[in-house]
């Protein structure tokens, strides 16, 4: 069969289609000089990190962190017992309720944070005054303001230090005080460290 024009067009496209496919198949698992560098370095967060508050005025030692109960992923409570008996896509389903991991470096932040913000809060109870306008003003004697996720709500407080939430429950005769990283997904409009109560 005689070679035209049209046919010979189409034979060019198929050896180039041809040439296209056989690159693409010696490529695939190919790592070139400095790609396994990139891919080893640690992730970095895709937001600009919040300016600190309530930093310790000594660096705080480096202790031994005591462990920790396990968190329900639910509701972010300790429970007991095994986990084994959740449907397998539970922790799928959940994640946007976890709060991210701490180093021991920012665990022994946070907790020297914490210090000083419960020495605030104290000075509040002993005052009798525990009101979303004293304990917004405890926090802001820390230099912890709206752009640190600052987030009052009835007894409830919550702020980001630069490092790590600090939250917990303030009344007149209870005080509470956690340190946990920062929420995936928060509750939306009570920025980063308030744990999200609704669903996907």
């Amino acid at each position: 069969m005689p070679l035209t024009p049209r046919r010979g067009a189409r034979l060019r496209q198929t050896a180039a289609a041809a040439a296209l496919l056989a690159l693409t198949v010696t490529a695939c698992g190919t790592e070139h000089a400095g790609q396994q560098q990139a891919q080893s370095a640690p992730p970095r967060p895709s937001f600009a990190p919040r300016p600190k508050c309530a930093q310790p005025t000594e660096a705080p030692s480096k202790q031994t962190p005591t462990p920790t109960p396990t968190a329900d992923a639910a509701t972010g409570t300790p429970h007991e017992g095994n986990s084994d008996d959740r449907p397998p896509n539970y922790a799928d389903n959940h994640a946007y309720r976890m709060a991210g991991e701490l180093s021991p470096d920012k665990r022994a932040k946070g907790e020297a944070s914490a210090e000083r913000i419960r020495y605030e809060l104290e000075k509040a109870q002993r005052e009798g005054d525990v009101s979303k306008k004293r304990i917004t003003a405890a926090l802001a004697h820390l230099g912890c303001g709206k752009e640190h996720g600052v987030y009052i709500w009835d007894a409830l407080y919550s702020v980001h230090t630069g490092d790590v939430c600090v939250s917990g429950h303030v009344t007149k005769e209870e005080l509470t005080i956690s340190v946990h990283g920062a929420y995936a997904e928060p509750q939306p409009g009570t920025g980063p460290c308030v744990e999200n109560r609704g669903g996907h």
